[in-house]
Parts: C-alpha cells; structure tokens; sequence
C-alpha cells in the first residue's frame, strides 16, 4: 500500500524528525548537564554494582572476587544453612510486627496530638528525638536498660522486687520483642510526624459534613481520613520497609545476633560472610536473594501505583 501525503494546514511548518530529536535535546541543556553525573553515578554505582553483586554470587570467591563460575552452588548452600534460614524467619517476623506497630501506634500519637493540645511542639521533639539517633546509639541505650544484671532487672530486684525479671535479650523466644521494642522506640516518633502532616492537610470542611452526617468520630477516621492519606500512608510503608530490610546496626548493638543464632538477619549474614569468613560468594548470593526479595515487593506495587494509573484514565 503506497504512503500518502497529508496535506498541511495554511501556514503550518513541517518538521523534520532530525529537527525534532535535536530540538529535544537542547531543550533545558543547562539542567540535563547538571544531571548528568547523577546519571552517571546511578548507572555506576548503583546498577554496575547490583550487576557486579549477581554475577559473581555464582562464583566460588572466596577472599576475592576471583572465582570460577559454579552456577547454584552457592544458593543452594545458602538455604541449606540453619543460620541464612533463621535470619530469614527473623526479618519475616520482626518486619511484620515492625511494620504494624509502627503505623498504628504512630497514627494513634498523630491523632491524640491533632486535638490542638497544649505543648504540642514539646511533645513533637520529644516524640521525634529518638529518630535523631542512630541506631547503634539506639542499641547500646536498650542493651543497658535490657541488660539482667546492669539494666532494668537488676535495679528493680536491688530494690526489693526479687522476682521482676527483664532478660529478653537474654531469652532466644524473646529476644524479638526486645529488638521490636527498640525499633519502635527509635522510629514511631518519625510515623507519627508524617501521619500528623497527612491529618493536617485534611480539609475542615470534612470534618463539618462527617459531624452533620452524623458519622462517628472513629468511623470518620477509618472510612474517610485513612484513604485520603493514602499518598502519606504509601511514603510511610516504603521508608520503614526500606529500614526492615537493611536492618543491622540495631541487631549488632544491641544482641550481636544472639543469643546463638536468634537473633540473626540476612544483612549481618551477608557482612559475616563477606568480612570476617572470607566467603564473598556466599555472601553476594545472601545479597542478591535480598534484592531478590526487594524487587519482588517493589515491582507490583510500583506496577499499581503508577503503571496502571494510565490504564484506568
């Protein structure tokens, strides 16, 4: 079938598709210079690095890097080792605990100070300043508070409570708690200040409709305000996914991974093996099944949140 010409409007301009593809270019130079080494530096750093990590996690390096390719040698090694499968437990469970405490106790705090209460810039830093810590100093502050013989045991029982006991840290079944109660210390007072935004970019008008409607305070929470936050409630799960799964620092100070093994999370695995054991491909392998595990959760719920906005428009 022979192309066909279309005829153009009076005083319109044709323009080349080289002329155009230049055009795009030139358009806004400055700032794509400015960009560049952005652009460079994450397909370096970022995707070099996560390319380097796969390829030689089915190497058998062990000091360096050097190794012959032994295809799923290492995977399979990994998940026949006790301690990689209870580090995955363990960031399974404390993740999932993490993940709901956090949200609903730093939306309950958001909502108790929403009700113009007095101080309520002094109960925001205090709420706040555990989040300005880093997590080593979190863990060593919970270490001694949690420590049987120096912490909180040990001062209650000097003190005449001879039968308080305190040593989860001590404890393999309670050893999670322990870390959970820390993380929330550390990061609900961070929820809670965005949850607290989110409420305060609710409009009164909503508020005045639900009361004359005649809605539950409760009910007006739950079924209007919750999905009209959605975009603060979305920032919230990734930031604190985002520190569930590179949880470490708070474990190496606080539990170091014990007592034994129960404590243990696949990124102070994947640090052992790679640092102190002298096995860089069985800790590259531990890596990649992270990201893995990462990419896994990501890619459907970036598909839904914007890849099937211009499918439902």
């Amino acid at each position: 079938m022979a192309d066909t010409a279309v005829p153009l409007e009076a005083g319109a301009t044709r323009v080349s598709r080289p002329g155009l593809l230049n055009r795009i270019l030139l358009h806004n130079l400055p700032a794509k210079i400015a960009a560049l080494p952005m652009v460079i530096t994450v397909l370096v750093v970022f995707v070099g690095c996560t390319i380097w990590t796969i390829y030689y996690s089915f190497t058998n390096s062990r000091l360096l890097p050097t190794g012959k390719f032994v295809g799923f040698d290492q995977y399979e090694r990994l998940f026949a080792t006790s301690r990689w499968n209870v580090s995955v437990w363990n960031l399974v469970a404390y993740g999932s605990m993490s993940l709901v405490f956090t949200l609903v106790i730093g939306f309950i705090l958001a909502v108790l100070i929403d009700q113009k209460i007095r101080f309520e810039s002094a109960f925001r830093t205090i709420m706040l300043y555990p989040f300005a810590l880093s997590f080593i100093v979190t863990g060593l502050v919970w270490q001694w508070i949690m420590n049987p013989t120096l912490g909180l045991q040990g001062t209650l029982r000097n003190l005449g409570w001879t039968g308080f006991t305190f040593d989860w840290i001590a404890n393999p079944r309670m050893v999670l708690f322990a870390l959970l109660i820390a993380g929330l210390w550390h990061g609900t007072g961070f929820c809670m200040v965005l949850m607290l935004a989110g409420l305060r970019g609710v409009d009164e008008e909503v508020w005045k409709a639900a009361k004359v409607d005649g809605i539950p305070t409760w009910r007006t929470y739950v079924s209007i305000v919750l999905p009209m936050m959605r975009g603060v409630l979305i920032t919230a799960i990734v930031i604190i996914g985002s520190g569930i799964v590179r949880l470490y620092d708070l474990v190496v100070a606080l539990t170091n991974g014990g007592p034994g093994i129960s404590s243990e999370v696949p990124a102070k695995y994947v640090f052992n093996y790679m640092f102190s054991g002298g096995n860089i491909g069985q800790g590259l392998a531990g890596a990649t099944m992270m990201l893995l595990t990462v990419l896994i959760i990501m890619i459907p719920w970036a598909y839904l949140e914007f890849g099937g906005k211009g499918r439902r428009t």
